[in-house]
């Protein structure tokens, strides 16, 4: 009897620790250019999840930035989503945290949104209940003190597993 083929092994997701925010910044450059040698990982969807003040929306300014965002990147608190329209890369920013009720992600349109090609980061995907799809890798993001942060990167698929193997290979 042939041996069966071995199954891939999932990814166990990585933990890192940034000493400051250079080092968040170098994370986003470098979780940058993987994207853009590797066009599938640009069409990923990434949650950033943490306590208010933890560094969510600072990695994704600086991946942002990484990713050739010119001007002013803004929080999209207030606005729920900001759209950037790369000439390589769509991405959508969602901050999810002023959500009340996980039925206003639907009323809003998302779902085409998701439906397209392009990178998807959300903060504060809780608030959504759900009702978003799948994400492809959660940031975890946990502040040690002032500067320090502790970091978990977890895939949640195929795509995500791909991701954290390209950004630790």
């Amino acid at each position: 009897m042939p041996d069966s083929p071995q199954r891939p092994q999932a990814h166990p997701g990585v933990t890192l620790t940034w000493s400051s925010e250079a080092d968040t910044a170098a994370f986003a450059q470098q979780l940058a250019h993987k994207m853009m040698a590797n066009s599938a990982l640009a069409q990923a969807f990434i949650t950033l999840h943490g306590n208010l003040g933890a560094g969510k929306t600072t990695l994704v300014r600086h991946l942002l930035q990484a990713l050739g965002v010119p001007g002013r990147i803004k929080s999209p608190t207030y606005a729920v989503v900001e759209a950037y329209d790369l000439p390589q890369l769509a991405i959508w920013h969602f901050d999810f945290y002023r959500f009340d009720d996980p039925l206003e992600w639907e009323d809003a349109g998302f779902r085409d949104i998701f439906a397209s090609p392009g990178l998807k980061l959300a903060e504060w995907p809780e608030k959504a209940a759900g009702l978003a799809p799948q994400a492809d890798v959660a940031i975890h993001i946990e502040a040690i003190d002032d500067t320090q942060r502790r970091v978990h990167l977890r895939p949640l698929s195929a795509c995500g597993t791909q991701l954290l193997q390209a950004w630790f290979s």
